[in-house]
């Protein structure tokens, strides 16, 4: 029997990122625009946003640049394009810390 978990899913409605995050949908809009990088599946017809799990790692880190670090959109984008790697184990590493002092 399969389990019915958040693991399982591939992909995440705009909303559910949303949620998440802890910001609004108009922002993750507006990040797609910022970021080269970041290009959600689109349906056709209704143009539904369709995130899979390395969106989501790379909204994280987008997340962690400009909200947590306070980054300017033009720095983070610069950090991101440079060095990708070295800014997604730190926003692991982040997240790991925060997990564990909560």
């Amino acid at each position: 029997m399969l389990k019915k978990d958040k693991e399982l899913k591939l992909y995440y409605s705009i909303k559910e990122v949303a949620q998440q995050l802890g910001v609004n949908e108009s922002t993750l809009r507006y990040w797609e625009k910022e970021f080269p990088q970041l290009k959600p599946k689109t349906q056709a017809l209704n143009k539904v946003r369709q995130y899979t799990a390395e969106d989501m790692e790379l909204l994280k880190t987008i997340y962690n640049l400009v909200k947590v670090r306070g980054f300017k959109l033009a720095a983070a984008r610069k950090m991101l394009k440079e060095n990708k790697s070295a800014v997604s184990s730190n926003t692991k590493a982040m997240e790991l810390l925060i997990s564990l002092r909560d």
